[in-house]
């Protein structure tokens, strides 16, 4: 059975053939455009990764789509690969001493960026399990995203590592949305 040619126009003599609109999605076989529109989430949720600042995350991404990628997108994940990579390396941070850390992860967290921020305090936690401060910045973590119990449960920690973290908390205005907490108050004033 022969196809039919594609209706063409002509204008001022010369033959013009329609053509369809190229889409993304291409003209693939139905198992081809389920893969392809497979990639086209992975690929998407790669490029929201690469938005929000989470390079390395996005980097994984798009290196695990790269080897089943179709040929027209496998161009455009390698240059998102090495735009992450740049990222990386730019704002790969070192640290010398776990205050440094803990400072970076301060930073993270009142720049709103909150799993970042419990990545470092429990980073520092691996390594040294009696680190209080890390233990107080969870607490203000938890505080901050409103999980109370997690709150109550990391700054006692942090106080019975160092009893001063008591004092602190109660002038720490990050604790406000724990303050009416009975737990909350039975921990920071254990005298009253």
């Amino acid at each position: 059975m022969a196809t039919k040619p594609a209706p063409s126009t002509k204008s001022s003599g010369i033959l013009k053939v329609a053509r369809k609109p190229r889409t993304l999605l291409g003209d693939t076989s139905a198992a081809d455009a389920a893969a392809r529109k497979s990639t086209l989430t992975h690929y998407e949720s790669a490029l929201k990764l690469m938005q929000a600042g989470k390079y390395e995350k996005a980097h994984i991404a798009f290196n695990a789509m790269l080897a089943t990628a179709p040929h027209d997108l496998a161009d455009r994940i390698r240059m998102y690969i090495s735009a992450c990579v740049a990222q990386i390396d730019k704002g790969s941070t070192r640290f010398e001493t776990h205050e440094e850390r803990y400072d970076y992860a301060i930073s993270l967290l009142n720049e709103g960026h909150y799993e970042d921020a419990r990545e470092h305090f429990q980073e520092i936690l691996l390594k040294d399990k009696s680190a209080d401060y890390a233990f107080y910045g969870l607490a203000l973590l938890s505080s901050m995203t409103g999980d109370t119990s997690r709150c109550i449960e990391h700054l006692t920690e942090a106080i019975r590592l160092n009893g001063q973290n008591r004092f602190q908390a109660r002038l720490d205005s990050d604790f406000d949305g724990v303050a009416e907490d009975p737990r909350f108050t039975e921990l920071l004033y254990p005298e009253a």
